[in-house]
C-alpha cells in the first residue's frame, strides 16, 4: 500500500473510532477493537514506509502483535522507540478478539483499549508520522 492510501485507511479508521465514541462504545465494540487494530498496524507500516525502513511492498499484519516475541521476529529491522512502538500493538491485539467475537465487554476494558490506542498513535505524531 502506498503511503497516500495508508493515511486514507488512517483517516478512515479514525473517523469510525471518534463515530463509536460518540455514538456509544457499548453498541460499538466490534467496530472500536477491528479498527484500533487495523489502524496501529496501518500507522507503523505509514511511518516504517516514510522513513525507507521497509519497502513499499512489504506489509506488516495484524497478527504479528499476537505476542512480543512473534512482532520482534518478524520485525527484525531496526528503527526508533522499537520496543516501546511493539508493547502497544501486542497488548491491543491481546484484546482485539474479544471486543471483535466477545460477549460484551464493560466500558472501562473499552476505555483502556483505547488508551492504549491513543498512546501509539501519540508516539508516532510526536516522531512526525502525522496519522491524522
Amino acid at each position: 500500500m502506498n503511503i497516500e492510501s495508508h493515511r486514507r485507511a488512517i483517516r478512515e479508521s479514525l473517523e469510525l473510532i471518534n463515530e463509536s465514541i460518540q455514538r456509544g462504545l457499548e453498541e460499538r465494540q466490534r467496530t472500536i477493537g477491528f479498527h484500533c487494530s487495523v489502524a496501529a498496524v496501518d500507522m507503523l507500516e505509514l511511518f516504517l514506509h516514510s522513513n525507507g525502513i521497509i519497502d513499499p511492498g512489504k506489509t506488516i499484519k495484524h497478527d504479528f502483535f499476537t505476542s512480543e516475541r512473534k512482532a520482534l521476529e518478524k520485525l527484525t529491522f531496526s528503527f526508533e522507540k522499537k520496543h516501546e512502538i511493539v508493547k502497544l500493538p501486542v497488548e491491543l491485539e491481546s484484546r482485539r478478539n474479544s471486543l471483535c467475537y466477545g460477549r460484551p465487554m464493560p466500558r472501562q476494558y473499552m476505555m483502556e483499549y483505547i488508551s492504549v490506542f491513543n498512546k501509539l498513535k501519540k508516539i508516532f505524531d510526536d516522531m512526525g508520522v502525522g496519522c491524522g
